[in-house]
């Protein structure tokens, strides 16, 4: 089994698979490990990063600004929708089903991955993003007005001091898909601010092995 948790770079900064990997061993004093589920850390691609004026940064994709009221940059959200289902690709050939993968990340990771899922990917077993938001007119809400069919769950965290990533953004966020029928959880961290911490991460650990728990062996035919 896979969970895929797409290493998003901290607001405005860049980072790498490696790096978000590190942070999360940092906070838990160990790897972030399961014994039945292979953990992946993509590192988004180094792009101009229009919020840097330009500068090259591993964003998931690009921003006119960092606020939640103004267009979506669609197309390099598109584009890096089609790098990423090449990696979920690779783990179907390799014979893991979509129901047993789990996408998500922190900051701009999370946004992404709800694009990736809610868009494109309605059969994962769910999606989790930290200190995460959408665009008040996002292309997922768009894609979500039209679905009749089952949607992955949302697993979210905030911290209520966040002074890049509102927490009403994402609290807004949380809302508008759970009125679009996706099933959603919100945790709110008082004082916690663009960042992780350990109650969050071990949160979502409990939260990868409920929606991946252990396979029953299959009986001998």
């Amino acid at each position: 089994s896979a969970a895929l948790p797409s290493a998003g770079p901290q607001g405005g900064g860049g980072d790498t698979g490696q790096g978000a990997r590190a942070w999360i061993k940092q906070i838990l004093n160990q790897d972030m490990a399961f014994q039945h589920i292979k953990v992946i850390y993509p590192t988004a691609p180094a792009r101009p990063y229009t919020p840097m004026k330009g500068a090259f940064s591993n964003v998931w994709f690009d921003r006119y600004k960092i606020c939640n009221d103004c267009p979506e940059h669609i197309e390099s959200i598109d584009s890096m929708c089609r790098g990423l289902t090449d990696l979920i690709n690779d783990e179907v050939n390799n014979g893991i089903a979509k129901s047993r993968i789990l996408i998500g990340g922190f900051s701009m990771g999370g946004g992404m991955a709800m694009h990736l899922a809610f868009r494109f990917h309605q059969d994962l077993a769910g999606v989790f993003a930290l200190s995460s938001f959408l665009n008040k007119d996002s292309a997922v809400y768009q894609a979500l007005k039209r679905n009749e069919r089952a949607l992955p769950e949302l697993f979210q965290c905030h911290g209520t001091a966040d002074n890049l990533v509102l927490y009403s953004w994402g609290e807004e966020t949380n809302k508008m898909l759970k009125s679009l029928g996706v099933s959603t959880s919100l945790h709110t961290f008082p004082n916690l601010n663009h960042e992780l911490n350990r109650t969050e991460i071990e949160k979502l650990k409990s939260w990868i092995i409920k929606k991946l728990p252990v396979e029953a062996p299959k009986a001998n035919e």
